[in-house]
């Protein structure tokens, strides 16, 4: 089914700079990626200058039961993009004062207080070169034990309700690496953030980037379960399992009384639309404002989004590069297969998703291409982008 949804949009392409044509260029590569069994359906917004130039949905919305057309405002989990919103509003704390990248973990956290952890720092969190244990799948070793099955099984002798000490139990995985070492992606590091903005404001992480990130943007369709039931009918969900477990977190089912709700989701657990996506990425490319709205200040950006580390290798999935470029919470990734511009900074998300900001050229996308459960294709988020990017006039 190759149905295309439009959503609105602000202006025609061509007023921004950029060929329409490429629009359609798009929608027929999606079109090539459903032919294929790749993908059922995907979701996007693409927007310079601050306007959003398109804004569409095409395909189906679900695999598992057909059920309707993808729409420009369905709401999907957006994993690992999450990180850019607690990077942000790690540095609104270190704005105001509470605390800076270098200070060390184990002065917020008396549980990183102890050897080997207490060299970490929150930069080397932010920029997942702490030398705890990454994420599962990142390198291969047929005995690695992550931080979350430590965690799960100190959980089994709780109870619903009470107090969870989460943080000892996972640093029994101990540490791979020095800090500053090596890059290893380490979502684990972006719940230890979770805790930080936590002890240091006084909030709830996930209530900490709603007050002061979510709610002044104005994206109301961007969110941390539970939320309203009305918006469980526009969420993307990948089976009936993730069906079943979303949907009973959203009614402050059994799910919302988990020992898990005591773990942050600041690594991967806002649902997001593409629209609202965008709103965010153009915060960003007005240095910290968007409209009257200010979240972050200038230098602020700058330091977020210029690569911060310096010949630091990364062997995550068999990349063998020798200087991984990485910002504060961003991806800085670059080299031969990408058409963007020097300077872009980006994330993905699991399941699959991609967030995409060129500061040279004002151009900002996101798009959602939801694989099956553990599949992964290169074609539908790096070639997506050299497909967008082609557009510019």
């Amino acid at each position: 089914m190759s149905i295309t949804t439009i959503g609105k949009t602000d202006c025609l392409p061509e007023e921004a700079g950029y060929d329409s044509g490429r629009i359609r260029a798009l929608n027929e590569h999606f079109i090539r990626m459903m032919e294929r069994g790749e993908i059922e359906g995907a979701a996007y917004c693409i927007s310079r200058y601050g306007k959003v130039i398109a804004q569409n949905g095409i395909g189906l919305a679900h695999y598992y039961d057909k059920d309707g057309p993808m729409q420009p405002d369905t709401i999907h989990g957006i994993a690992s993009v999450t990180k850019t919103f607690t990077a942000v509003a790690v540095m609104k704390l270190v704005e105001d004062g509470y605390t800076r990248l270098d200070v060390k973990v184990g002065d917020i956290l008396p549980q990183f207080s102890q050897k080997p952890f207490d060299g970490i720092t929150l930069f080397h969190l932010l920029t997942h070169t702490s030398g705890l244990s990454p994420d599962p799948g990142c390198l291969p070793n047929p005995y690695f034990v992550s931080p979350w099955q430590y965690i799960e099984e100190a959980a089994k002798n709780g109870k619903p309700g009470e107090a969870f000490d989460w943080l000892t139990p996972a640093l029994s995985c101990g540490m791979r690496k020095q800090p500053g070492e090596e890059w290893q992606y380490c979502s684990f590091g972006f719940a230890v953030l979770g805790a930080v903005i936590q002890k240091l404001s006084g909030k709830r992480a996930e209530k900490y980037i709603s007050d002061m990130i979510l709610s002044p943007l104005g994206l109301k369709d961007t969110f941390f379960l539970p939320a309203e039931p009305e918006k469980r009918n526009r969420i993307h969900f990948i089976d009936e399992q993730e069906k079943e477990e979303v949907g009973s977190a959203v009614n402050g089912g059994e799910e919302a009384d988990s020992f898990w709700q005591q773990v942050p989701e600041t690594g991967g657990g806002l649902f997001s639309t593409p629209g609202d996506l965008i709103r965010f990425a153009n915060m960003m490319l007005g240095m910290g404002r968007l409209e009257e709205v200010r979240i972050l200040g200038r230098k602020t950006v700058e330091k977020m989004t210029a690569s911060a580390l310096s010949h630091v290798p990364d062997n995550c999935w068999d990349a063998g590069v020798a200087d991984r470029k990485y910002g504060i919470g961003f991806d800085r990734r670059e080299g031969p297969g990408f058409l963007y511009s020097e300077g872009t900074y980006m994330h993905e998300g699991a399941g699959s998703c991609s967030l995409v900001i060129d500061p040279a050229e004002q151009l900002a996308a996101a798009w959602f291409v939801p694989y099956r459960p553990g599949e992964w294709y290169a074609e539908g988020l790096w070639n997506v982008s050299n497909i967008i990017w082609s557009g510019l006039l």
